[in-house]
């Protein structure tokens, strides 16, 4: 339990707490013994104001290094925590939203949020000796991971766009699974069948003109069946040379974002082969993307003392309680955040499809009555476990010593 303690700052050191903005950032510069250096500041996002704060922090350091306290809000402390890590190095620490939210309660303002009092929730934890401090180039990864994220949610729902649009063309063509043979716009049939409706202004293609179209390989069944289906389907409604041209625009809009996210996980796998995510592709059924993924929002792994603190991280493991003789457990925290859990848990399905250990695993989860998701989630507690030990010891993957290591602790 010693790493609960946290070691206090010299009552000389100098604390800059810095509450970010979007155009200006509130600054407190202060020390234990004098209290306020200067009236609170709020200085602009610009070069301008972190030249004026550097100035103000070489005037008022002393001998020992300053302490620089940031709330990390979203994209906003990025850039002053980046140019003052370069301008004081190792002096940088970040706080999550949720502590600062801590600290006002101790200091009796939980419900009364200011800047101010935001910098002086800052002070007070920066003066206990909390934070972590600021990796090395850590949010070039994590602004990849996230940007693809993003792309994946746009592609999702241009996809739902365009099966929209496809029902509206052809009424009837792409039934639901369960009710007949669905069309996945996504394949080679689905691609060439989009190609043709565009080219053709929605009449209905011959087994010739969905083959000629495919990249790929479209076998002459399956084109005789989706031109068949096709040509049985209703009639297209009065407007649709209009609704095949939106068909176009929405179809290159898709095939973009497509391509985005061919490059965007190039950068990825680019990003990661310098950091020591690089070993998670070791897995089974982890390769690069799942492995960015978590690495982006683990590393650097010296900020978990034990894997049950990175596991707790995800918000997969259960809440408690506990005061006196009371101690309770419930449902999984969700503290964190999501994409962190959603990260761990494709790493966790991806070890239980190819990974044999992990197979069998599951089938013993299985057969104690778990349900499906409380399989994953069991799972995924062993999956932390196995990478936490990677990514500290940056052994590869090696499946008879991890048996072993299985069997001598029990688990």
């Amino acid at each position: 339990m010693g790493d609960l303690l946290q070691r206090a700052l010299p009552v000389d050191t100098l604390v800059v707490a810095v509450d970010p903005g979007k155009a200006l950032n509130r600054v407190w510069l202060s020390t234990d013994t004098d209290g306020l250096l200067l009236d609170p500041l709020t200085l602009p996002v610009l070069r301008p104001g972190i030249d004026e704060l550097t100035r103000l922090i070489q005037l008022h350091r002393g001998n020992r290094h300053p302490v620089i306290a940031i709330e990390t809000t979203g994209a906003l402390h990025q850039a002053w925590a980046a140019e003052l890590g370069q301008r004081f190095p190792d002096s940088v620490r970040l706080f999550a939203p949720s502590e600062t939210v801590a600290a006002r309660s101790q200091l009796g303002s939980r419900r009364f949020k200011t800047d101010d009092r935001d910098c002086a929730a800052l002070t007070y934890l920066a003066r206990q000796g909390h934070g972590r401090r600021l990796g090395v180039d850590e949010h070039e990864l994590l602004t990849a991971v996230r940007f693809r994220r993003g792309l994946l949610a746009e592609r999702k729902a241009a996809q739902q766009r365009l099966h929209d649009q496809v029902n509206a063309l052809c009424p009837g063509l792409s039934a639901p699974s369960g009710q007949g043979r669905a069309l996945d716009l996504t394949g080679v049939a689905g691609q060439a069948f989009l190609d043709c409706l565009i080219d053709l202004e929605g009449r209905p293609a011959s087994v010739r003109s969905l083959q000629a179209r495919a990249v790929g390989r479209l076998t002459a069944n399956d084109a005789r069946y989706w031109s068949a289906r096709w040509k049985a389907c209703l009639p297209a409604p009065s407007d649709a040379p209009v609704r095949v041209e939106r068909l176009a625009r929405s179809v290159s809009r898709w095939r973009q974002l497509s391509a985005d996210i061919v490059a965007v996980e190039a950068d990825m796998e680019r990003l990661l082969a310098l950091t020591a995510g690089q070993v998670l592709t070791t897995l089974p059924g982890v390769k690069t993307v799942r492995a960015a993924c978590f690495s982006a929002f683990t590393l650097p792994i010296d900020r978990f003392p034990t894997a049950g603190h990175l596991y707790s991280a995800t918000g997969l493991a259960p809440a408690s309680y506990q005061s006196s003789s009371i101690e309770r457990r419930s449902g999984i925290s969700r503290q964190g955040l999501p994409e962190h859990r959603d990260a761990l848990m494709a790493i966790a399905w991806g070890l239980s499809q190819y990974c044999q250990p992990f197979i069998e695993r599951e089938e013993q989860l299985r057969v104690r009555g778990m349900r499906p998701m409380q399989v994953r989630v069991a799972i995924a507690r062993h999956a932390c476990r196995l990478v936490y030990r990677m990514l500290t010891t940056q052994d590869v993957f090696d499946e008879q010593r991890y048996r072993r290591a299985r069997h001598q602790t029990g688990r």
